[in-house]
This record gives structure tokens, C-alpha cells and sequence, in this order.
């Protein structure tokens, strides 16, 4: 009898928990929705020709991305990320963003290098894991290049909240469908339709504080200060899947291969920073001649 009323003593507490969590994020969404500010310049035709292929792109790094680990280890298909700015690159070039030298030439070929190292290292090596994470590093890599064009060609900024609203929406509707014809069949024959709300939950959540905490960070300090730290993160992410995985075996080889990769990486980043540095200089020295003009012209006058 005792056992009996503990366990609908639990129920009960887990279904006010429940009913509270209903309350506060439902709460919280009416609030969002009331002070989030759509940004002006969004048309049918941006939505179209941007907002869509950046919502496909997107849903194909989570799924191809997400499916790469049921094949290969945490660790490893972190270290097959580090390829990502080779894929960026030579996507921009073909796009027209970006530009060819042998200073690019030379880092894209350090971060290949170190990729290629690190996966000799690897002991259990999985190709059809890797096929399906480098499937998910074009897909983002196609979809930095679209937000790209989007923000370059089309003048169109947006906060990564704005992406969010705009974004999410076509991303969840190009992995329904993909879902409905492949991965539903197979849930239904083996009856895996278990899903614990409360993982659920929190991983919607940290999802969400993420992509919040990416535009906090950078509206507080800078965009090299969350590319050093998505560096930091990289090998956080290593280092604890080897703890907390089974699957995760890394060698020598694996962490001298990673590190190479990281170090090309690095200097991407700090080549990248400059460029747009110098170009947001170049932008001011050109604002200020074009002020000093026109109050010259108004004096004249």
C-alpha cells in the first residue's frame, strides 16, 4: 500500500512538473513573440531565393550530421568538422566571395592535412559515418555561403533571433518530409516511438539558449572572441567524449593530426578577422571623406 501511494505521489509531482514547465515556456513564447522586432526588408522573393536554401542547408547538416554519429565516435566526427573551412572556402570561391591566394591555399591545405592525419589515427574507422558528417559539412558550409550572399548581395541583416524566425520554420518542414518516407517506416515496424519528454525538453532548450548565447556573446564582445572560443569548445568536446563514450578511443596520431588542424584553423580565422578589419576601416575612411565633401560643399554654398 506504502509503494502504491509513493508512486502516485510521484505521478502527481511529475505531472504538476510537467504542467509548470507547459506554463512557463508557453508564457515565455506569448513574451518573445510580443517584443521580438521583425526586421524590414524581408520579401517574398529574398525569402524564396535565401531563406529557403539556407532552411534546406541547414536541415541537412542536422540530419546528416546527427546520423554520422550512430557510425563514428563524438571525437572523431568533431575532428572531421575541422575540415569545414576548406569546404566554406572553396564553396566562396565558386560563389564569388571569396578569392584565391597561395596564403589560402597554404592554410586550406594545413587543416587537410591534419584532417587526413587524424582520421589514419582513428582505429575504427566507419566510412559510411564519414561520408554522411562530410555530407553535413557541406550542407553548413552551403549554408554559411548562402547567409553570405544573403547579408552581401541582398543587404539583409539579421540577428541570429530574426534566423531563428525566419529559418526554423522551413528547416523543420524539410525534415518532415525526408522523415514521413524514410525514417517513419522503420519506427513504425520496430515500435521505437518512445520519446522521454524531459530529454526532449531540455534539448530543445539548450538549443534555443545556444543560438541565443552565440548572438549575447558577440553583441557583448567580438566575432573573434566566439571563433577562439568555438576553438576551445572543439577540444572540450574531444577530450570529454574520450570520458564519457565508449566508443571514443583516441590515439597520438588522432590529437597530433587534430592539432594541425586546429593550428590551420586558427589562422583562418585570424586571416578572415583581419581582412574584415581592414575592410570596416576602409568603410569609415571612406564615410569620412564622403562627410567631410559634403560639408565642404555646404560651406561653399
Amino acid at each position: 500500500m506504502a509503494d502504491r501511494e509513493r508512486r502516485m505521489f510521484r505521478e502527481q509531482v511529475l505531472t504538476y512538473a510537467y504542467i509548470l514547465l507547459y506554463i512557463a515556456l508557453s508564457s515565455g513564447q506569448i513574451f518573445f513573440n510580443k517584443v521580438m522586432k521583425v526586421e524590414d526588408g524581408m520579401t517574398l522573393e529574398i525569402y524564396t531565393t535565401s531563406v529557403i536554401p539556407i532552411g534546406a542547408m541547414f536541415a541537412m547538416t542536422l540530419w546528416l550530421g546527427n546520423t554520422a554519429y550512430l557510425y563514428i565516435s563524438v571525437a572523431f566526427a568533431q575532428m572531421l568538422k575541422a575540415i569545414m573551412p576548406v569546404a566554406v572556402f572553396i564553396l566562396g570561391v565558386a560563389a564569388g566571395l571569396e578569392v584565391m591566394s597561395c596564403r589560402m591555399l597554404l592554410i586550406m591545405s594545413v587543416i587537410s592535412f591534419g584532417v587526413v592525419v587524424a582520421s589514419y589515427g582513428e582505429i575504427n574507422i566507419n566510412w559510411i559515418g564519414v561520408v554522411y558528417q562530410m555530407g553535413g559539412v557541406v550542407g553548413e558550409a552551403l549554408r554559411l555561403i548562402f547567409m553570405e550572399i544573403l547579408v552581401k548581395r541582398k543587404g539583409l541583416k539579421l540577428n541570429p533571433i530574426s534566423v531563428m524566425y525566419y529559418v526554423s520554420p522551413c528547416s523543420a518542414l524539410c525534415l518532415f518530409i525526408p522523415w514521413i518516407f524514410l525514417e517513419k517506416p522503420k519506427m513504425d515496424a520496430l515500435e521505437t516511438w518512445h520519446f522521454p519528454p524531459l530529454m526532449l525538453t531540455l534539448n530543445c532548450l539548450c538549443t534555443f539558449a545556444l543560438n541565443l548565447s552565440v548572438f549575447l556573446v558577440i553583441s557583448h564582445t567580438s566575432a573573434l572572441t566566439i571563433r577562439v572560443a568555438g576553438v576551445v569548445k572543439d577540444w572540450v568536446v574531444v577530450l570529454f567524449s574520450a570520458l564519457l563514450f565508449a566508443d571514443t578511443k583516441l590515439t597520438i596520431i588522432n590529437l597530433f593530426g587534430y592539432g594541425i588542424a586546429i593550428a590551420g584553423v586558427a589562422a583562418y580565422n585570424n586571416h578572415k578577422l583581419k581582412k574584415e578589419a581592414s575592410r570596416a576601416i576602409s568603410d569609415d575612411s571612406q564615410q569620412t571623406q564622403l562627410t567631410a565633401t559634403t560639408t565642404s560643399s555646404t560651406s561653399e554654398i
